[in-house]
């Protein structure tokens, strides 16, 4: 392995996950140790057994595209590499994707007992890895937040919980402030306009949309494999399979097939572009 190439191909691929800046991102980037992808990636390629994966910001009654697209794209990477993918979600999204994964359904809101139920899927699974990807953080006060600033604590499971009770690697992946993981950048969040997550993790992920920030990170496990894992991934179908099932855009609140606002074109430029550094770093001398 070359530690410099690789560092160089982490670093083009952390510049690209926020070229567009949306929200904040590409400011918010300096305030993390350059490689962050790399070393999120390399958590997620030495798992070898059991990894839960968190996902499903709630969008009034239901939940949004961004983060069980990038869950589906990082649950079939880690098992192409061996190992055993759990998506951990809110019962409506676990019910909808439970016939083609293997998906751990949690309550929402703060019932009595949550973490007990947390602890009693701790036991059973015993994981070596956890990732969030697009879910809300506790902010300081404990309560959750979406981007306008509303309380949405009773439609949220608490994922935060499981990186509190379990000792094994965490990566988080983020796209606004409000999102576990983002207590490790704190500091930089203060310029946003919105009440930010305290809930860290160790190695955070961000990018414009959170979806491709696990786009990022599979493309450095292909680069690492010689195998092309994002030639397999088709994004009009797979956001095609989650507008049946219920969801909306996170931005319009709408029933479309698209990410945060963005036309699931965008989505497949993003990965090609991702394909094209990855290619461009395997040909270097």
């Amino acid at each position: 392995m070359n530690v410099d190439a690789d560092l160089l191909l982490s670093q083009r691929i952390e510049q690209l996950l926020v070229e567009r800046n949306l929200r904040g991102m590409a400011d918010l980037r300096a305030h993390l140790k350059p490689g962050y992808c790399l070393r999120a990636a390399q958590l997620l390629r030495d798992c070898r057994g059991p990894a839960l994966i968190g996902t499903g910001f709630p969008v009034l009654d239901t939940f949004e595209t961004d983060g069980p697209a990038g869950a589906i794209a990082l649950y079939r990477v880690l098992e192409a590499l061996g190992s055993e993918p759990v998506l951990v979600c809110g019962e409506q999204l676990a019910n909808a994707l439970a016939g083609d994964y293997r998906v751990e359904a949690m309550p929402l809101g703060p019932v009595p007992g949550l973490i007990d139920k947390v602890k009693e899927v701790v036991g059973r699974i015993d994981p070596e890895l956890l990732i969030s990807i697009e879910l809300p953080g506790r902010a300081a006060d404990g309560r959750y937040y979406n981007m306008r600033g509303e309380d949405i604590s009773e439609h949220c499971f608490c994922f935060d919980d499981f990186l509190s009770v379990l000792a094994c690697p965490s990566v988080a992946i983020g796209d606004g402030g409000n999102e576990i993981g983002m207590g490790n950048v704190v500091g930089g969040l203060a310029g946003l306009d919105i009440i930010p997550a305290a809930t860290c993790c160790d190695e955070l992920v961000i990018a414009d949309v959170s979806n491709w920030a696990a786009h990022g990170l599979v493309a450095m496990l292909s680069y690492w494999s010689g195998e092309d894992y994002l030639a397999r991934w088709d994004n009009r179908l797979v956001l095609e399979y989650l507008a049946v099932r219920g969801s909306v855009d996170g931005v319009t609140r709408e029933n479309t097939l698209s990410e945060d606002g963005l036309p699931c074109e965008s989505g497949k430029l993003l990965v090609e572009a991702l394909q094209q550094l990855v290619a461009e770093a395997r040909s270097a001398p």
